[in-house]
This record gives structure tokens, sequence and C-alpha cells, in this order.
């Protein structure tokens, strides 16, 4: 019960992290680093940091395991950031939140039909599709403006869609290899598949007159060793403890750490529609915690 209780608390940790990146992530983009930059850079630099201390293992037992990391870090890494940030161009904040925050339930729908012996329970799903509800209603934030781009609004889904992919494919590496083996392997595929699109695309921004501004290389390092180097570690450690499902939910709670940045830092106004949106998030989140004594995924044996 203590060790749970402690992947309960982490979860809530890394989301907190993770909610406030946006605005690392916004002064990056307002000092002309590309969205596909700032993932470089955080990636590499939380490679070089875990490599310190994961480095005597280089490869998997076989070539499939070895796809199978490569796997991780396109949907956990490059590709899902590149979907994300791209879709925002084409659509709007609103949409592209409300429609990544489709990772819990796609999760759990996927976690049911592909493990058969974790069905989902009716409470867990009613409380999942409540704290959705919440979600969206702290997103909107007494503004009831949702316009339909298809192309953005795809690009998003997608970048749900690679996060749940990623997460279940985790939790099979989980079951065989080391947590930081496998996370160190995720940041050293995310960095090399992002390198085609410097090529093909958009150069690297290198200038080191940039890069080593006191509020880039400080916001830089904030997102590389916090949220992507401890974020990530302590995020799969969370996704062995309580399981897909469970970890997955607490990506609910990340629009609310927004929202709490935006007000106090950005002075960006909440509305009553999102303090109640919140409260419905957390009710919803709590009922989907309760019934889901199942997911969870098994002790690692390296």
């Amino acid at each position: 019960m203590g060790k749970e209780f402690s992947g309960h608390v982490c979860a809530l940790l890394v989301v907190s992290v993770w909610g406030s990146t946006f605005i690392s992530s916004k002064v990056l983009l307002s000092h002309g680093l590309s969205p596909a930059d700032i993932f470089f850079y955080r990636f590499l630099m939380a490679y070089v940091c875990i490599s310190l201390f994961s480095h005597r293992k280089m490869w998997t037992a076989g070539w499939r395991d070895e796809l199978a990391m490569v796997a991780l870090g396109v949907l956990g890494g490059s590709l899902y950031f590149l979907t994300e940030n791209q879709s925002l161009i084409y659509s709007t904040a609103s949409n592209v939140s409300i429609l990544v925050s489709t990772t819990p339930l796609l999760t759990a729908l996927l976690t049911a039909v592909i493990y058969k012996n974790e069905r989902l329970g009716f409470v867990q799903l009613g409380g999942s599709l409540l704290a959705f509800s919440g979600m969206a209603l702290v997103v909107l934030n007494g503004r009831f403006i949702l316009h339909l781009n298809p192309k953005g609004d795809m690009l998003a889904l997608a970048a749900s869609l690679t996060w749940t992919f990623y997460s279940l494919l985790m939790r099979k590496m989980l079951e065989k290899y080391d947590i930081r083996f496998v996370t160190r392997k995720v940041f050293g595929y995310g960095v090399l598949t992002i390198l085609p699109y410097f090529a093909l695309v958009e150069p690297l921004k290198c200038s080191s007159t940039l890069l080593l501004r006191p509020v880039v290389a400080g916001n830089l390092l904030f997102l590389g060793l916090g949220a992507t180097t401890a974020g990530f570690l302590i995020w799969n450690w969370v996704m062995k403890r309580l399981g897909t499902v469970k970890s997955s939910n607490y990506i609910y709670s990340q629009c609310l750490i927004s929202m709490l940045g935006g007000y106090l830092i950005l002075n960006e106004r909440i509305t009553p529609m999102a303090i109640a949106g919140a409260v419905i998030l957390i009710i919803g989140m709590f009922i989907a915690q309760k019934n889901n004594k199942q997911q969870k995924v098994s002790t690692c044996t390296n």
C-alpha cells in the first residue's frame, strides 16, 4: 500500500512539472527556437545525463527488442513532440489540449482490448469520462470557441495515439529491462529519429550566442534535466508501479498546473467554469483510480 501511495505522489509530482513546461517552451519559442530545436536539446541533454549512471549495458537481448526501443524513442519522443507542436500551428490551443488529453481514455480502452484479463469497469470508465469533461471545462475556461481544423486536429489526435502506444509498449519493455536502461534508449532513439527533420524540413539552430543566453540556457536546463531526465525516469517508474491506466489518468491534471501557472506567471484569468471543471476533474480522477486494482506491470527481473 505504501509503495502504491508513493506511486501516486510521484505521478502528481511529474505532471506538475510537465504542466509547467508550457511556460518554458513559450519563452524559448519567443527567443527564436523552434519546437524541434527545443525537443532535440532537451532529449540530447537528458541522454547525456542518464548515460553518466546508466552506460554499462548498450543493447537489448535481441533485434526485436531493439526495434521496440526505437519505436519507444519515436512514439514517446520525436513523433509525439512533432505532432503535438505542429498541431498548434493549424489548430487552436483549446482543440489541441482537449484532443491530446484523450490519451487516458484511449489507453484504458486499448489496454482492455489487448490485455483480456484487465477489463475496463463501468466505474473506472465513468470516472475517466467525468475527469475528461472536467478537463475540457478547465481548458475552455469560459470560452465556448471550438472550431474544426481538420489538419491540426488530426495531428493532435495522432499525438494522443502515439503516447498511448508508447505507454502500452513501455509496459511490455519494463517487464524485461531496467527502467534506467529503457529510458536511456528512449532518449537516444528520440534524438536520432529527429535528425531527418533537420535535414529535410528545417535546420537545427545551434548558435552559441542564442543558446548561451541566460534565459535560454536556464529554460533548456529545466526542460532537459527536470522535465525530461527526471520526469521520464520517474514517470516510467510510476507506470511500472501503478500500471498504464492508473498513471495515464494523471495526465488529465496537467491542465490544472497549466491553468495555475498561467494565472500566476502570465496573468491569465480563471473563470468560474474553469474552477467548476477543476472540481469535476479531481472527482473524476478519484473515481477512476478507485476501481482499477489489476493495472500493474510485472516486476522487472533485471
